[in-house]
Order: structure tokens, then sequence, then C-alpha cells
């Protein structure tokens, strides 16, 4: 709640002696003094008759129709300020606090994201946030949880993915205080959380979160609802992100049930993609071009031939047939993506196509086609550059990654090593640094350092990034026991017998490793193609 401004009780008075008459016809304001009564008088002139209680609703709605009209957005932008000051004058002597202040603030805020002024949206949504006292009933609890989503949405559009998940959390506590743990709306909040959460493959609290949500369907909900179709599609990329592929199977199969009840054939066929990439995680190879086959001729009747979903279905088969050794059936579906991603639909996004051209780029890493995986993420990295969206910029560092990882394997460990500096620069600049996928991409950089020769540095890197995947995958995950042999490797060419011991030792073994380093290059692709699947 605003209070009324109050002289500052550390600025000193100035002193209140009386001048002499002699003197008096020599004092006149200086010139500083001067400018700072007329700027008080140009303040006190706009602030004229923001006291009446009629004004800010009027400059509220003004600024919504504004909005709504997509005229003059700095009009609606100074409309919104204004009533956002007047609530704050007529609520000045009101012991409670203003939730009309509180909507104009969210208003102005997300006039400022509307003009790409994330920062200058980020403290006015903090003060909406100080106002309201859930605690004075659901209009004030609405007014906060509401506060906390929209900085949530802000900072994730800054890039800032933890600072994010904290006010999504916050709000969600909010929510859960003022309708309980079982409202259908709590689970729409849950969800979106979730998607959060794993999109920087937090995933075992995006599982649980996920796991509520259902469990709120099956009290309120009728069987195979759209909402349970939807919640259990994502809980299957989560247990297909970590690896649990039966678990994954058995979300889809009822996903698609649901699905299929309600109606939507397109959905259904974009299950019917993530089933393939089920079945394909199982090795069962027929089934899973069964699967995609079938979303493939679905997407083409419904979208057309130049769709990316048509193309992402490509891609998938390209990697399925270059697994099982078909490198010509896989170069083929390759080109029929390419073509698909040369000449999209009207509408497509820079940073879709860009993110389906890197996809394409990893099927020929994997098979061996090294210079051409480069140029496609070079020219995936070229579209990105400068346009892309606010909240993708992580897409950007995956996609350079990528591309670091490809310099590496073929020999170019000056540029690996540039590649993954920016990328971790980025990484640790969007709040990802606790991830398990920049854990991996600092082991990555800790093996070029080792094939530069600069060993410290290296050592630094594989420090950090087993810290990092300790907390999130776990002591006897594969990359982490990747990261225990690389430091151990890396100690051991330093000198430091002791250092090589004890990570040995992590190792499980009670002897020195013999210095080999064991390169996880697989596992940061397999990151990348999680986090990208996430994010379709």
């Amino acid at each position: 709640m605003a209070s009324k401004t109050s002289p500052d009780p550390n600025t000193p008075s100035p002193a209140k002696s009386k001048p002499s008459p002699s003197k008096k016809s020599s004092i006149s304001p200086s010139s500083q003094q001067k400018k700072r009564l007329s700027l008080t008088a140009v303040e006190h002139e706009e602030e004229l008759g923001l006291d009446n209680p009629d004004l800010g609703p009027f400059l509220l709605k003004l600024a919504r129709d504004l909005i709504a009209s997509g005229d003059n957005p700095s009009k609606a932008l100074d409309c919104a300020a204004r009533a956002a000051r007047s609530f704050e004058l007529c609520n000045a002597e009101s012991p409670s606090p203003s939730l009309d202040l509180v909507m104009a603030l969210h208003v102005l805020a997300a006039i400022h994201c509307g003009l790409g002024q994330f920062a200058e949206a980020v403290p006015i949504l903090e003060r909406s946030i100080s106002i309201p006292d859930p605690n004075l009933g659901p209009d004030h609890a609405l007014a906060a949880f509401s506060g906390h989503m929209q900085l949530g949405d802000t900072y994730a559009m800054l890039g800032s993915q933890d600072l994010a998940i904290k006010s999504y959390t916050l709000g969600l506590a909010v929510q859960k205080e003022a309708l309980g743990d079982t409202d259908p709306r709590v689970a729409e909040t849950c969800r979106y959380l979730a998607e959060a959460q794993a999109q920087i493959m937090q995933l075992p609290a995006a599982a649980e979160l996920v796991k509520h949500c259902l469990a709120i369907h099956k009290e309120h909900s009728a069987p195979a609802s759209a909402e349970e179709a939807s919640d259990r599609r994502l809980m299957a990329l989560i247990c297909e992100a970590m690896g649990d592929h039966e678990a994954a199977l058995e979300h889809l199969v009822l996903a698609s049930v649901a699905a299929a009840a309600n109606g939507f054939d397109e959905e259904v066929a974009a299950i019917d993609v993530s089933i393939g990439d089920s079945y394909l995680g199982m090795g069962r190879y027929d089934e899973s071009v069964f699967a995609y086959q079938k979303a493939l001729t679905v997407f083409k009747a419904a979208r057309g031939e130049n769709h990316l979903s048509v193309g992402t279905v490509m891609v998938r088969l390209a990697d399925l047939y270059q697994r099982t050794g078909k490198m010509r059936e896989g170069r083929s579906y390759c080109e029929s993506a390419l073509r698909v991603y040369a000449k999209p639909v009207p509408g497509t996004a820079t940073e879709d196509v860009a993110a389906g051209l890197a996809e394409v780029a990893a099927v020929y890493e994997a098979m061996g086609d090294l210079d051409e995986s480069v140029k496609l993420l070079q020219k995936a990295v070229r579209m990105m550059d400068g346009s892309v969206a606010p909240g993708r910029q992580g897409q950007v560092a995956g996609i350079e990654a990528q591309m670091g990882v490809v310099y590496y394997m073929v020999g170019r460990y000056g540029d690996a090593y540039d590649t993954f500096k920016v990328v971790v620069a980025k990484m640790r600049a969007g709040g990802e640094a606790g991830s398990a996928f920049f854990g991996v991409v600092l082991n990555q950089m800790g093996l070029t350092c080792v094939q530069r020769f600069e060993i410290k540095e290296a050592v630094e890197l594989f420090a950090e990034a087993k810290v990092i995947l300790e907390k999130e995958c776990g002591a006897f995950h594969p990359d982490t026991l990747g990261v225990y042999s690389n430091l151990a490797a890396a100690y051991d060419a330093m000198g430091s017998p002791a250092g090589a011991y004890n990570c040995s030792t992590d190792l499980g073994k009670w002897e020195l490793l013999d210095g080999c380093l064991f390169e996880i290059k697989s596992s940061l692709s397999n990151h990348l193609y999680r986090t990208r699947s996430l994010m379709s």
C-alpha cells in the first residue's frame, strides 16, 4: 500500500537564520533552484486531478482499449502509468490494499512486455505482488497469484528460467492455499510449472507435478478427458527423457485413447510420433516405423506436405534407419526433411526451422557425415542470430553446443573451445547453470581443454560438472561416472595421484585409472534431443 511521502530523517534541515535588512535585496533563487522549482511545478501540474476517484478507472479502460486496438502503445503505456498513480493517490489514506492499483500495475507491466521492455516490467510486477494480502480473501489471493505467474512469464522471456520457476512455484503455493490442493485450477498451474521444469530438465520435480494433475483429473474429470490426454502426453515425454520407455509408452497409449475419444485426430498423430520414439528407445524398430508412418500420413493430409510436423517425422525416420544401418534410406529421409525446411508453410517461426536443421545435422553426425552436419548447424545458428524470440535463447545455446561437439569430432579444437565458451556464458546468464545439460556441456568443454593441453582449466570444468551431475543425475548415472573418469585422468595428467585416487574411488575402484578419457558426446546429443522434444 502506498504511503505519503515524508522527509528523510537523515537529511539535515536547512538553518533558519534571518537575513540582515541590508542584504535582503541580494537574496534570490539561484538558477539551479529555479530549475528545481520549475520541475516541481510541472510534476504537480501532471498529478493535478489524479486524486479524482473516477479518473483511474477511466484511464485504465482507455489503456486497455488502446492495447486491444494495437494503436499507439506509447499512449497506452502513459494511460496505464497515470491510472496506477491515480489509484495510488486515491488509496493513500485507506487502511486496506488497493486491488485496483494491482490491476493497473499488471496492465502497465503487460504493455512494457508487449514493447519488448521485459526488464522494466520486473520491478512493476514485484511491487504488484507486495500489495495484496491473500489472507483478506479470494480476490487478494487471485491478485497475488496473477502477479507471481506474470512475473514468472517475464523472467522466462528474459531467459532467467530459474527465477521464472521460483515465481511459478510461489504462485502455485498461493493458489493452493486459497483453493485447496485438488481444485481443477490447481491442476492447470501444476501443468504449467511442470512444462517449465521439464524444459530445463528438472524431470523428477516435473513428474511429481504431473502425477498430482492426474490425481486431480481422476477426482474431478470424466474418464479419458481431453485434460487427462494432455497431461499423460507430458508425463510420457518426461518419462522418455528419463529413459523409462515402458512407462512412457503406457502413458502414451492412454493419452491416444483419450484424444481419439474426443475426436482430436491431429493430436492422436502427434501422440503416435511419441509412441514411435518410445518403441525406438526400446529397439522395437518395426513398431516404431509403423507409428511414424501412421503419423506422417495424417500430418500430410491435414497440414500439407511442407508443414514442420511432416519434416519432424521424416527426421525421426531418418534417425531410425541410420540406427539400423540402412544409410541409404536415412539419407533419403534427411533430404526430404531438408526440402520441407527450405520452403516451410507461411508463418513458420524461424527458430523452429533452425531446430529442425539441427535435428537433421544430428542424423548426419551419427552417419559420419560431419562436414554436412557442420554446414547445417552453422546455417541454423545464422538463422537464429538476432532473430530469436525472447525466452528461447537456450535453444540457440543448445544448437551451438551441438556444433561444438562436431568441431571436437573433426579435430577443430580451437573452434570447439570458443563455441563451448560462448554456450557456457549464455547458460550461466540464462540461469541454467544448475541443469544436467549444463554439466554435460562443461564435461565436453573440459575434454576440449585436454586436447588443447590446458589441463588445469579442464580439471576446473570437470570438477564443476561433477558437482552438478551428482546433484541432478545421481552418483551412478553414466554421465556422472564419465565425469569421475575424466577428472581422475586429468588429475593424473597434472601429476596429482591423490586427486586421481579420490576420483577413482568414486567410480568404485581402488586402483588408479590409466588416463584414458571417457568421452560422452553421445550423452550431450541425447540431452539436446530430449530438450527439443520437451519444447516441441
